[in-house]
């Protein structure tokens, strides 16, 4: 119980009576810039080491706090034990959950003056940028941030991606023979009828957006045919790939993966050329208002950093100047990998909320006749 007490009050501690997000953004007032806010927009990039930064997070407190978007509270575990590997003396508490319930917090947070987080990593893109407008975000380029690719960075430091991830289907090398699928569309085949899980595309908008592009690519009767083969829906893109590593289910999809696997590996992650995946750059900001501004600095470059960048779980890097793993090409030479597109997608909450009433039809959440036309689709295109 004082676990669950504690993380508790690590997400909500102030938080108050909950307020609408519209309101949030519009009646809140940045704090001041501090002098650490100043020099971190003057455009330079961090001189200082890694251990010089240390020193001097140890100095400031030696306390961290990073909401971090994710499925499990232990997702990030792994990073967690990593960075206290290298930097023992600081009291880190990362806080994993669903990136639409962090930001909402945050949002609070802010609107009641009981700020948590010194840095925010999360799937919300659009957050990012109504937040920097807010004047919410602090400005500060980590060393490597000219090494990260332009479309994974704002310009003027107010946030930058510190991990490349895609989402696509996968499958079970045991479960599948030799008759694997090979693109997407073999996944309306009658023989993987009740042999596929999914995570719902319409709680997790990274998922959403790869079914978008499946609608859009294949068109609603291939969609209308997936719905028949009594797919097994449940929440979180870990759901996928638990249901096909535990022998539950021959195929997974809207899950993360890795084409640097080697070929023995029994779960298999597949990127077809000329059809759709998804990819996007987490974003991860430090807040105008951290109470341990030093400790995220020295976290974002600790990220960013070429050890980190190489040794990513999928063999992709933000950093343009870091070879990816296996022979892979960088994440954004793969042009059905989308990753311009899921930005503008996010960006446009109406047209997210229409997708995924879409699909909650299509995959029989909510009752009536899907009628896909209102998205601008014509049914069969």
């Amino acid at each position: 119980m004082s676990s669950f007490l504690s993380r508790r009050r690590v997400l909500t501690t102030g938080a108050g009576a909950a307020l609408g997000i519209g309101a949030l953004g519009a009646n809140a007032v940045p704090a001041a810039a501090s002098p650490a806010a100043s020099r971190g927009a003057s455009g330079a990039e961090e001189s200082r080491t890694l251990d010089e930064l240390y020193q001097a997070a140890l100095a400031e407190g030696s306390k961290l706090v990073i909401y971090a978007g994710g499925d499990t509270p232990t997702q990030q575990d792994a990073t967690k034990a990593a960075f206290l590997k290298r930097f023992p003396g600081i009291d880190l508490t990362l806080v994993v959950d669903y990136s639409k319930y962090h930001d909402v917090r945050v949002d609070n947070q802010f609107a009641t003056g009981t700020l948590v987080p010194d840095v925010v990593q999360l799937q919300t893109l659009q957050d990012f940028v109504r937040w920097k407008e807010q004047g919410r975000l602090l400005r500060y380029k980590p060393a490597g941030f000219s090494k990260v690719y332009d479309g994974f960075k704002d310009p003027q430091g107010a946030w930058v991606a510190i991990g490349a991830i895609a989402f696509s289907f996968m499958y079970s090398a045991a479960a599948v023979g030799s008759d694997a699928p090979r693109t997407p569309l073999d996944l309306t085949d009658p023989k993987w009828k009740g042999k596929i899980a999914s995570s719902y595309p319409h709680d997790d908008d990274a998922v959403l957006y790869l079914y978008s592009l499946y609608a859009q690519r294949y068109g609603w009767d291939w969609v209308a045919a997936l719905a028949a083969q009594d797919v097994r829906f449940a929440r979180g893109s870990n759901s996928p790939g638990d249901a096909v590593r535990g022998g539950q289910k021959a195929i997974g999809i809207g899950g993360s993966g890795s084409l640097a696997a080697p070929a023995s590996s029994p779960t298999r992650f597949v990127v077809a050329d000329g059809h759709p995946f998804m990819a996007w750059g987490q974003r991860a900001a430090i807040l105008k208002q951290a109470k341990n501004p030093t400790a995220a600095k020295l976290y974002l470059n600790w990220q960013l950093s070429t050890t980190q960048q190489q040794a990513s779980f999928n063999g992709w890097s933000v950093r343009t100047d870091i070879t990816p793993a296996a022979a892979l090409k960088p994440i954004w030479e793969y042009p059905d990998a989308h990753i311009d597109g899921f930005p503008r997608f996010m960006a446009d909450r109406a047209q997210v909320e229409r997708w995924k009433q879409t699909f909650a039809l299509y995959f029989g959440e909510v009752k009536g006749d899907p009628t896909p036309g209102w998205l601008g689709l014509h049914p069969g295109a």
